[in-house]
């Protein structure tokens, strides 16, 4: 028995286990100390984001050429059984495999960044955090209206960006294009309202469009895109029912419900102002020439007594 023991106890592959789990635990520890270390002392949070994942990819680096140089001797002889083993784990773990290749292409392919908004498997949030495996987001919209958070951290598999589309709203021109509708009744002053709703949006909207100008000339420079109107721009449509004016600006997409709502509380002053000079249209309905209907009424005894309605 004490033969077998010190046999174990003296077994190459032994140490070379011991000697691997010393070295991967020297290396966490050393990268737990250096994130902490360096967190007391960057102050921003996107770059302290930035330097925890780098010091965990270098960690993650380290690990896996501690365990190749330790087992760098008995690796050659099992090139078979790796290869064997590998075909059974790449069928078994496919999805994990994309996952990573995903990670991959994010991570060089300028897909998005932390701190982007995106749409990614259907779910639409700011990027909070790239895994290896999964992205995490702090999820907009749902039950909550216009882009505002509603408290869920949803994480997704990086393996949806091969799968479907991925929807950046803040990547290279972070800044998007909204419209506001105002139906006005016929016998307004339709030349008054449309100045009105021109000095609102100019008032409210100019600078965003000043701040984007630049962004959209490096997107245009960077794509193959056409030009396009950055400035405010009032549209105007007489249907059956009422004369619709479209409000169309440029706004941060972060700002998109907070300049809707100053828009319309502008709007709504400048209505109270104008004296019925601008009257706004609801979805109302007119009955026009109805025919007459001639009705019958019975009174029990076998009379019927005629009734018109006009």
């Amino acid at each position: 028995m004490e033969d077998q023991i010190k046999r174990w106890l003296f077994d190459p592959t032994v140490g070379k286990l011991v000697a691997a789990m010393v070295g991967l635990a020297i290396i966490y520890a050393a990268s737990r100390f250096t994130q902490r270390s360096l967190g007391r002392y960057v102050t921003g949070a996107d770059t302290r984001y930035r330097v925890r994942k780098f010091v965990t990819f270098i960690a993650y680096l380290l690990s896996f050429a501690l365990v190749a140089t330790i087992f760098s001797d008995r690796l050659g002889g099992l090139t078979v059984a790796f290869g064997v083993a590998g075909a059974g784990i790449a069928f078994a773990l496919q999805e994990v495999i994309v996952s990573v290749a995903g990670w991959v292409a994010v991570s060089f392919g300028n897909f998005y960044s932390p701190g982007d908004r995106v749409q990614l498997g259907g779910i639409r949030g700011d990027v909070i955090d790239i895994g290896v495996l999964r992205t995490t987001l702090m999820e907009v919209g749902q039950w909550v209206n216009g882009d505002l958070y509603n408290g869920r951290i949803v994480r997704v598999a990086n393996s949806f960006i091969f799968k479907e589309p991925v929807f950046n709203y803040s990547a290279d021109f972070p800044f998007l294009w909204d419209e506001i509708t105002l139906p006005v009744r016929y016998g307004s002053d339709w030349e008054y309202t449309r100045g009105i709703l021109e000095g609102i949006i100019n008032e409210i909207c100019r600078d965003y469009a000043t701040q984007s100008r630049e962004a959209w000339r490096s997107a245009v420079n960077k794509y193959r895109l056409e030009e396009a109107r950055i400035e405010p721009m009032i549209t105007l449509v007489a249907n059956d029912n009422w004369i619709e004016f479209t409000g169309r600006y440029i706004v941060d997409y972060r700002k998109r419900r907070f300049v809707r709502d100053r828009l319309f509380t502008r709007i709504l002053e400048e209505v109270d102002k104008s004296k019925n000079k601008i009257r706004l249209a609801s979805a109302t309905f007119e009955l026009v020439n109805m025919p007459r209907l001639d009705v019958q009424f019975s009174d029990g005894k076998g009379g019927v007594h005629p009734h018109y309605v006009p």
